[in-house]
């Protein structure tokens, strides 16, 4: 019997997130209008695709293009269970056109590789999962489209050359910020205030302030947290209005931080 879910944040229109778990699931051929990228967390298949037999086992990551025909026949006597993600193609527009090419075929990855991306595959279903905000969901995706397509090297050399015009770029990003920061950001209102597509400010950001926009964003949030709380202001209220409205997110992260809990600091001040 399957138990399957999907995933969506309607801010976000362009990823859906699927869980599946089964004893046994096949899928027919097939293909999608998306990118799919998926992760295999138990059991193992045979994938076939474009006349190809791929066998793709536990810990593996395999993707196939739009429109790609494809089916799945888990191997039988083995808990077989998964995530796939499906990626809108016109929301990756906005990367350079060799990038893309990288993503046209499907692949397995090499081990070394498969490790990075599986780590990264997690950070963006989980944020998809919890409902985390958007700016953090969509650089968590972006990460994980780079580290498949291997944007994320050879990058150095070109920013040297440009380093004041992108350091101009990363220092509006980062007023938007300061201005913003207690709402929830899109990467698309940084993409339209810089003019640049968000694959390139967030290796253009992460470069110069060694972090992404959305954690640089937080710690806005918990600077502004920490004088609110100096006023002795309920924990509760100064969570919700700092952004974070898991309270339980916000006390990790606080701590994360500060080093001891918000109500340890609240009641540490004088």
């Amino acid at each position: 019997m399957a138990d399957i879910s999907f995933y969506r944040n309607p801010a976000l229109p362009f990823v859906e997130g699927k869980r599946c778990r089964a004893d046994e699931l096949t899928y027919h051929r097939h293909f999608h209008e998306e990118y799919s990228v998926g992760w295999i967390h138990s059991g193992r298949t045979n994938a076939w695709c474009d006349g190809k037999l791929w066998e793709v086992e536990q810990g593996r990551m395999i993707s196939f293009p739009p429109e790609m025909l494809h089916a799945c026949h888990p191997q039988q006597g083995l808990e077989w269970s998964y995530d796939m993600l499906f990626i809108d193609p016109r929301w990756l527009q906005g990367m350079e056109q060799q990038e893309l090419q990288q993503i046209h075929i499907p692949y397995l990855l090499s081990e070394r590789k498969n490790a990075a991306c599986t780590l990264q595959m997690q950070q963006t279903m989980g944020a998809l999962m919890e409902g985390r905000e958007p700016l953090e969901t969509e650089t968590a995706l972006i990460a994980l489209v780079q580290l498949l397509t291997g944007a994320q090297q050879g990058d150095l050399e070109h920013h040297k050359s440009t380093m004041q015009t992108d350091r101009k770029y990363v220092g509006i990003v980062q007023e938007y910020l300061h201005a913003n920061f207690l709402r929830p950001v899109l990467l698309e209102e940084l993409e339209q205030v810089t003019s640049i597509s968000r694959f390139h400010l967030i290796r253009l950001f992460k470069q110069w302030q060694h972090l992404p926009p959305h954690a640089y964003q937080n710690l806005l949030r918990i600077n502004y947290a920490k004088n609110e709380l100096h006023r002795q202001r309920p924990i509760v209220e100064v969570a919700a209005e700092a952004g974070f409205y898991d309270q339980s997110h916000f006390t990790r992260m606080f701590q994360r931080v500060v080093g001891v809990t918000p109500h340890r600091y609240r009641t540490s001040v004088i």
